[in-house]
């Protein structure tokens, strides 16, 4: 389905921005910062009072640490902007829940178990759910081997991940030829056994 057009005349009346930054600390652990913000181009009414456009009603940050076989080892969020004060930011130390999960095993299953529903801050929790794959890409070709060009080398950790990373697609046969397996025909037509008859249909 082609990409519905944009209305000439439309307004924009809310801005939601995530943002994750990843960073190597040159010890085998990596730092996941996920920011995420919610902006209005009006002025808004919130319970506590009326807020200018243009200041955030959320502003949250959520981080991570990791190692490079893709555990938590530490985790924590503090939250800037809030619609309740007081409220929204008393989650206390409800993230360290994160530590001892692995983001490529259950992990988006086991952040619900966790943390869902009223268990943290439901904006917060969201975040969990993009992590694993930007650190993926923070990773390739630095921790994860994306080549598969060396002699010992194992299949490339994105091959079969996605619909154009198919091994029996093109994209796999043009750049990864190594791993390229062709597409498997249907099964041949079974024969029948011998001395059994054979019916030949009629012509209409």
């Amino acid at each position: 389905m082609a990409l519905p057009t944009a209305a000439s005349d439309r307004q924009l009346k809310h801005r939601r921005s995530i943002d994750v930054q990843i960073y190597a600390r040159g010890n085998g652990l990596w730092e996941v910062d996920a920011h995420i913000t919610d902006v209005r181009s009006r002025e808004t009414r919130m319970a506590t009072g009326m807020l200018p456009a243009g200041a955030p009603i959320h502003d949250m940050l959520l981080r991570l640490v990791v190692d490079e076989r893709f555990n938590v080892v530490e985790a924590g969020a503090e939250t800037a902007a809030m619609p309740y004060p007081g409220e929204c930011n008393s989650y206390g130390d409800v993230y360290g829940r994160l530590v001892g999960l692995n983001l490529m095993k259950g992990f988006r299953q086991a952040v619900k178990e966790r943390l869902g529903g009223v268990q943290g801050c439901t904006h917060i929790t969201e975040l969990t759910q993009v992590l694993p794959t930007a650190v993926v890409q923070a990773f390739a070709g630095e921790v994860l081997d994306t080549r598969g060009d060396s002699a010992d080398s194992t299949q490339p950790f994105q091959i079969d991940r996605c619909h154009a990373l198919r091994a029996d697609g093109l994209a796999v046969k043009t750049y990864y030829p190594r791993w390229y397996r062709a597409p498997q025909n249907s099964a041949p037509a079974r024969s029948a056994p011998p001395g059994a008859a054979v019916v030949v249909p009629s012509e209409t």
